[in-house]
């Protein structure tokens, strides 16, 4: 087949050679025959659950009669009058995006609800390219379906999109609609945080765990994909990477599948240290945001931050994992990208200016959900039970882990039990009786604290 060249959504030329390609191999690994098309389905539409449904749209789309690539989100959420206002002026400011709206006998709603005239939905402007958490950048129109057991009982591919605190609950639903399968779907999450579970033992739930729980799944059929992403800059073609991790059958052929000339996928199958790191990322994110608006920025309070922070989250994948990936190549780059211009890190600078209030909640209109702060709380909590404790190195006595994890233990008394402010960030740095971060990095490596029922393993 000759490649052959288009224009984007978002206006950029894309040389797409091969695609169909790529999707009849898949297809075949499938078992799918001419004429049944391969289902992909979104369930949840926060920025990078839009962004990822948007990726394939614009790759794979145009096969009508190969795929079907659908997203789901609630119906009925609002969108309020400030938002709709600027939406108008982001359609506005792009000709194309006009144009297209124009074309699709969709503008006039976004005239009238600047005008105050009409109300608009999250699930209809979605349909049209824009994702409530991220009007600033508009995607390709999408197939969007607000009906959960419409959206899930066929498809052969779920991406999980939704915020670690929603995905139990959501997937416990879709249980339902599963019950007649002959063969299970693959799930791919792109969900970061944990939860923290004291019975029978401390141990945590990670997102692909309690999709597996929930739904009765097999573990080798879902997977994680994460990686050094800001969802509005991939859409927009800025180059990025990402891995997806979890068991060989189908980590490799996804990977194939999902790599864009913009966009490269690389296969891994470390899916506990990456699913971890992806929670502990955004846990730390939000003090880095704390420390840059604090010190106005300064490049060497936030490299500071940055030794003591990643060697806290070194320790805590020792933890749980005997042989984790090292904290390096994309797993690095993912912690860097996050507490430099992640929403967990937008959130810390805006908590320490005064311009938002805990009081808010972490779900912020334009943003979504802030997965940091229910992640700080479940690390914390689990870290702090006393029949994990771990010897010290300093005072030579049992420990729980948290005591060896100082930010963490202020970023939860800052965030959670609101007894600091987030000045207690910077005294944290700046105590005297702090170690080198190397001392902690080197004893995680030792493996002398390695803790298998921390994931519920015996």
């Amino acid at each position: 087949m000759v490649g052959s060249i288009e224009v984007c959504s978002n206006g950029a030329v894309s040389h797409n050679g091969g695609l169909e390609e790529k999707l009849d191999e898949f297809r075949r690994i499938l078992g799918k025959s001419d004429g049944d098309l391969l289902r992909i389905v979104g369930v949840g539409a926060g920025a990078w659950g839009s962004v990822f449904a948007a990726l394939l749209q614009d790759s794979y789309g145009r096969f009508r009669d190969k795929v079907q690539i659908r997203i789901w989100r609630r119906g009925g959420r609002t969108v309020d009058r400030a938002t709709a206002e600027h939406l108008f002026e982001v359609i506005n400011s792009r000709e194309d995006v006009l144009r297209r709206l124009i074309r699709r006998c969709a503008y006039l709603k976004y005239v009238e609800a600047r005008l105050g005239d009409r109300i608009l939905y999250a699930d209809e402007i979605l349909k049209d390219g824009f994702c409530l958490n991220m009007v600033d950048t508009p995607l390709c129109p999408m197939k969007v379906v607000t009906n959960l057991q419409e959206a899930v009982w066929d498809a052969d591919i779920v991406i999980n999109g939704l915020p670690s605190t929603e995905t139990r609950e959501v997937f416990e639903e879709i249980r339902n609609y599963w019950k007649e399968r002959i063969s299970p779907p693959i799930i791919i999450s792109l969900s970061k945080g944990i939860e923290a579970a004291l019975d029978p033992v401390p141990h945590i739930i990670t997102p692909t765990q309690m999709i597996s729980r929930a739904t009765g799944v097999p573990k080798e059929n879902i997977l994680y994909l994460g990686g050094p992403n800001i969802a509005s800059e991939i859409y927009n073609k800025e180059y990025a990477n990402a891995r997806i991790c979890g068991a060989e059958k189908w980590r490799i052929s996804l990977a194939k599948f999902l790599r864009q000339p913009h966009f490269i996928v690389w296969d891994n199958s470390d899916l506990v240290t990456h699913e971890v790191m992806g929670g502990l990322k955004n846990v730390y994110a939000i003090g880095a945001g704390m420390v840059a608006s604090l010190t106005n920025e300064s490049a060497t309070s936030k490299s500071v931050y940055f030794a003591h922070c990643t060697s806290e989250m070194i320790f805590i994948t020792h933890l749980l994992t005997e042989e984790p990936e090292k904290l390096a190549g994309p797993l690095l780059a993912d912690t860097y990208v996050t507490l430099l211009k992640g929403r967990n890190a937008w959130y810390g600078q805006m908590i320490a200016k005064g311009e938002l209030s805990l009081d808010m909640g972490d779900s912020i209109s334009g943003k979504g959900m802030i997965q940091g702060v229910s992640a700080v709380g479940a690390f914390f909590e689990l870290l702090s039970q006393s029949s994990l404790s771990v010897l010290h190195p300093n005072e030579k006595k049992p420990v729980a882990p948290v005591e060896l994890c100082p930010i963490l233990k202020t970023l939860y008394k800052i965030l959670i039990k609101r007894e600091q402010d987030s000045r207690a960030i910077l005294e944290a740095l700046r105590d005297e009786r702090l170690n080198d971060p190397r001392e902690r990095i080197e004893i995680a490596q030792s493996h002398a604290f390695y803790k298998p029922s921390l994931l519920g393993q015996p």
